[in-house]
């Protein structure tokens, strides 16, 4: 048994240490804030997130996935909403797929209690990180109760604390280290939709999102059917965070770009000037590791921007994956750590790319005709032939194929769907027998592909190109 320290008690950092534990290591996490399950999260800081497949993967193999489904809402599309009140829904998928809409405090919560309920892992709340020592490896933490420093010791160290990692920085320091930061120009600010005294004041089942060029508003619902909204703007510029200031502005703001919401928000003006603006950042490093000792997961690793909602899946997808190297590895760390990289970076930076992409998507295309008529081509060829066409969001959030593959099938089929789009009529056609044997015939030009890895869940980690080991 090795005793392992865990530096971040988020959702990474719990799920990680459950992982450990099950394989039998004594686990230290360590969290600098208040114990999850007691304390009031801060206003402006429990932002939805979203689960999908590749996400519940990994928490269902520990047992968490059922959990998880229990505190989330499922959400089989998005409602956009014009600003002359029109709205068009876009299903995610033919068969009622769904990503699932979950507090951020209530996940980590949840995977918090499930991570102490394990015999060999012990959680030191308000313990904030100081200093580290790689080759011990060892951390320094000052009790943010007491005041007091303690040092821990142990056999390996893994950073799992966020964006901003303590441990990142001590890796920075201690050798030879690439590290790209990207902020976004924009931000967002979270304001809270109230339930209805009956029913759901907007489709419960979906995510909503308010298209307005180079801003938007993106609702997510919860489980008392109210909704969490978030306000994304650029920091600077008309309209920007700097140029709404006053309740007057927010006003102003919502009466021209968001009339339909506006009376379903009656705490507007004081919510948006008492919460703090978010900032989003990508991160891109390596190494991850540092010998045999220290490893780097989740947004310590590969932050990337909210909008395509896999930072938490591609986390959860790591800690997977991880298990698998380490089981794998018959005790040798330094290759486990080494496979560990090797098979998750170039999906770390694959996925980064498609949130920024994915974020201008949603940003300035969800509300334009020509990118709705893309979309009702992409679902309808993926009705016509499942086994060969899968539209990229689908290969993304409903299955387990790697973000690198996904984004190399969507590249080869992106000229398919032009193809499609050429063909005369297709807005009024499409549905017809002659448009469907045309597309017949299109398909097969194409090179024979088979979507049998896109479909299949992947739950071993022969599905991430390595050899199979079974978790114990």
């Amino acid at each position: 048994m090795e005793t392992i320290l865990v530096v971040g008690g988020g959702l990474v950092g719990s799920l990680l240490s459950v992982y450990l534990a099950r394989q039998g290591h004594r686990v230290h996490l360590f969290d600098r804030y208040p114990d999850f399950r007691n304390a009031k999260a801060p206003l402006g800081k429990s932002i939805n997130l979203t689960i999908c497949e590749r996400g519940f993967t990994a928490l269902d193999r520990v047992g968490a996935g059922d959990l998880v489904r229990a505190i989330s809402v499922p959400c089989y599309g998005r409602v956009v909403h014009a600003v002359d009140g029109s709205v068009e829904y876009q299903p995610y998928g033919n068969r009622r797929e769904a990503i699932y809409s979950v507090s951020r405090n209530n996940l980590n919560r949840t995977l918090l209690m499930l991570a102490l309920e394990q015999p060999s892992l012990i959680c030191h709340f308000e313990h904030k990180c100081l200093e580290v020592f790689l080759d011990q490896p060892a951390v320094t933490f000052k009790d943010l109760r007491s005041g007091e420093l303690s040092h821990w010791r142990g056999d390996r160290l893994f950073g799992a604390d966020g964006a901003h990692s303590a441990v990142r920085q001590g890796m920075q320091r201690a050798q030879r280290f690439n590290l790209v930061q990207e902020p976004l120009d924009q931000g967002y600010k979270e304001l809270d939709l109230p339930p209805a005294a009956e029913g759901w004041v907007l489709e419960g089942n979906a995510i909503h999102i308010w298209p307005r060029g180079h801003y938007m508003l993106i609702g997510f619902p919860n489980l008392d059917r109210s909704f969490t909204l978030a306000l994304h703007m650029p920091f600077e510029g008309e309209p920007s965070f700097a140029s709404v200031r006053t309740q007057e502005d927010v006003l102003r703001l919502f009466e021209r770009s968001f009339p339909d919401v506006l009376p379903l928000l009656p705490n507007l003006g004081g919510d948006f000037l008492s919460r703090p603006e978010a900032t989003m950042v990508t991160i891109r490093c390596s190494p991850w590791t540092y010998r045999d000792k220290v490893l780097l997961v989740g947004d310590a690793a590969h932050a990337i921007v909210p909008s395509y909602g896999q930072g938490a899946n591609a986390g959860f997808e790591d800690c997977s994956v991880l298990a698998d190297c380490l089981a794998g590895s018959d005790g040798d760390w330094s290759a486990a750590f080494a496979r560990f990289e090797a098979a998750r970076k170039p999906n770390a930076e694959a996925i980064a790319d498609l949130a920024l992409e994915h974020f201008h998507e949603l940003r300035d295309l969800v509300g334009d005709a020509s990118f709705q008529l893309r979309k009702k081509v992409e679902r309808r060829i993926n009705e016509l032939f499942p086994d060969r066409y899968m539209p990229l969001y689908s290969l993304v959030s409903f299955t387990n194929m790697t973000y690198v593959e996904a984004l190399r099938q969507d590249r080869a089929q992106r000229d398919l769907i032009d193809r499609v789009l050429a063909l005369p009529g297709i807005l009024e056609r499409l549905d017809s027998e002659e448009i469907q044997e045309a597309i017949g015939g299109l398909m097969d030009q194409e090179p024979k592909r088979s979507a049998e890895l896109a479909i299949r869940p992947a739950r071993m980690i022969r599905d991430h190109g390595m050899t199979p080991a079974e978790f114990p």
